[in-house]
């Protein structure tokens, strides 16, 4: 447990973005902060080894890029040094199954690579006099007290020195290693009891090329922000996300859930963006000079660990990010996800400063979980209207298959009317800046489904056998979610 007196060695398991950003606020707090890596840093802005999904798009919501600003102040400046272009009053395109919107983005943003964002905020990290690397060295378990009832630090393995192995002790120990965490078998390992995780059995594919934008093309970064056509279940279509990042690099993805996975063959690449709904990307990039054939990257299940549920819980030890929940891509939500659980993580350990209490990591688990499951619940959601995906987890079927209803008629109703305060809204949701509650609500939910034959059907179906007002039907199979991990937290 963390105390007054006992702040003089934290660990960082993996050294990723959700491992920086920790170190970064454990820097307040310890007198050391070592991160323990993997794999070897690159000397510049380039895909490792142990991220095999940083080659794909990656994005900060606002309510993400509100939380590494105040973490890493300026931090744009050096992703603008490196060539990160701008976001604001450029041209955004959004396709669905039920219409296309077009608007200027009026937000500065800036897009980038997942290797020159991880860069930047390395160097910065690095920068920081009391947090130390690791680098080229595997955890292999939790060093514990003889009980096991606190974590005091962790193994290591030297990759280079024939597997060498070492004892790095610590008072706190917190595993942002990802998809790669073992915790869930180390915990198994000294007797703890660990829940089965909910796993999304997603099948998911993507396919991502670069191409360069030749000299006499350049004008169209200033012109472009973002072309995003969504896949349509009915029809099995590929999703495609256009943009541009970094030094006249434009990137294009394709990808799909439920197993038929998109193409890696550089011409099949081309033909399926010839084959999409829209010919914008396919337009647009033809002219483009392409940098390698298009890269796969494969997600089999996407999986939300329960360990808050846990009877018992070390002392000594955390987990947030990847390691504790992962979610598709698509959506752009696990650094921003990763990000808000390092600001309760933050706000945690102020309080624990001002008034120490027993079973502190739990209750830090427990607040990490609330910003977990908006995120992961609407994955979940989405990804459930394909073919070939299946749920296997805690929630209620029938709450689910009923949001997943509701969910498309409410984007049917903001894109064909349109009504962009909703369509908004959507997206504020989506983006996780505002708590799903605001579209999950009984009032909001009869405003949607009394405006369509399919709304009035589906509530219908709800009220026919139940006497209570609709509102009182609606709250009971509306999911529900807290509002507190979505405040900004302040120092």
């Amino acid at each position: 447990m963390v105390t007054k007196a006992n702040t003089n060695k934290a660990i960082v398991i993996g050294g990723g973005m959700a491992g920086l950003m920790t170190a970064r606020v454990l820097s307040e707090h310890f007198k050391e902060v070592l991160i323990v890596e993997n794999d070897a840093y690159p000397t510049g802005p380039d895909v490792r080894p142990g991220t095999p999904q940083a080659f794909h798009p990656h994005r900060f919501t606002a309510r993400g890029k509100a939380v590494i600003e105040r973490l890493f102040p300026g931090y744009e400046q050096d992703m603008i040094a490196n060539g990160c272009p701008s976001s604001l009053n450029k041209n955004a395109y959004f396709m669905n199954q039920y219409g296309t919107l077009e608007m200027k983005y009026d937000r500065d943003d800036l897009k980038f690579s997942r290797a020159i964002l991880e860069w930047v905020i390395r160097q910065r990290t690095a920068a920081i006099s009391n947090v130390k690397f690791l680098t080229k060295h595997q955890v292999t378990g939790l060093l514990t007290s003889p009980d096991g009832s606190e974590v005091t630090g962790v193994q290591a393995r030297d990759r280079e020195q024939s597997g060498q192995e070492k004892a790095l002790t610590a008072d706190l120990v917190i595993d942002t290693s990802g998809r790669s965490s073992k915790l869930s078998g180390w915990l198994t390992d000294l007797g703890y009891e660990v829940p089965k995780p909910d796993l999304l059995k997603v099948s998911l594919g993507y396919s991502t090329r670069r191409y360069k934008v030749p000299p006499h093309l350049t004008h169209l970064i200033d012109e472009w922000d973002v072309i995003n056509i969504q896949g349509q279940p009915a029809s099995g279509t590929y999703t495609s996300v256009f943009s541009f990042i970094e030094n006249d690099t434009a990137e294009v993805l394709l990808a799909r859930p439920g197993g038929n996975y998109p193409p890696t063959d550089a011409a099949e690449f081309e033909s399926a963006l010839e084959q999409l709904p829209s010919p914008k990307i396919a337009e647009l990039v033809r002219d483009f000079e392409p940098m390698a054939s298009p890269r796969p990257f494969r997600v089999p299940e996407l999986y939300c660990h329960r360990f808050e549920q846990m009877p018992k819980w070390p002392q000594g030890l955390l987990v947030l990010g990847d390691a504790y929940c992962i979610y598709d891509p698509i959506f752009g939500q696990g650094m921003t996800v990763a990000a808000i659980s390092v600001e309760i993580l933050e706000a945690c350990l102020r309080e624990q400063r001002a008034e120490e209490r027993p079973d502190w990591e739990r209750g830090v688990l427990h607040r990490i979980k609330e910003a977990i499951e908006p995120a992961f619940w609407l994955n979940c959601t989405a990804d459930l209207r394909w073919e070939g995906v299946e749920y296997q987890g805690t929630d209620s079927s029938k709450r689910n298959a009923f949001s997943r209803e509701y969910m498309e008629l409410f984007l049917r109703y903001a894109v064909s009317k349109p009504d962009w305060k909703l369509y908004g809204l959507y997206w504020a949701v989506n983006t996780l800046a505002v708590s799903p509650r605001n579209i999950f609500n009984p009032e909001t939910a009869v405003q949607v489904l009394t405006e369509s034959e399919e709304g009035r059907e589906l509530l219908s179906s709800l009220t026919a056998d139940n006497s209570q007002p609709v509102e009182t039907i609606l709250e009971e199979v509306l999911p529900r979610f807290p509002e507190s991990p979505f405040e900004l937290v302040r120092p």
